[in-house]
């Protein structure tokens, strides 16, 4: 039963680790959505923002995670 608890506790915690990121990827997608279409851009310049901002926000997240900062 321990073993069977420690499994499910990894694999939540594979989902639920860095809240930060889920977070600020959810803000990302929640803003493009609500802004990109206004500035009237072509479909590739739009699609190449979302790309960018989420490399950010990825990259941002592995650097605080290997520096060992909290937050």
């Amino acid at each position: 039963m321990t073993t069977l608890k420690a499994i499910l506790t990894e694999l939540l915690g594979l989902f639920l680790d860095d809240g930060r990121l889920a977070g600020a990827i959810l803000a990302w997608l929640v803003l493009g959505y609500l802004l990109l279409p206004r500035f009237g851009l072509p479909f590739g310049i739009g699609a190449f923002a979302l790309f960018a901002g989420l490399v950010t926000i990825l990259v941002e997240s592995v650097l605080r995670e290997a520096s060992g900062r909290p937050g």
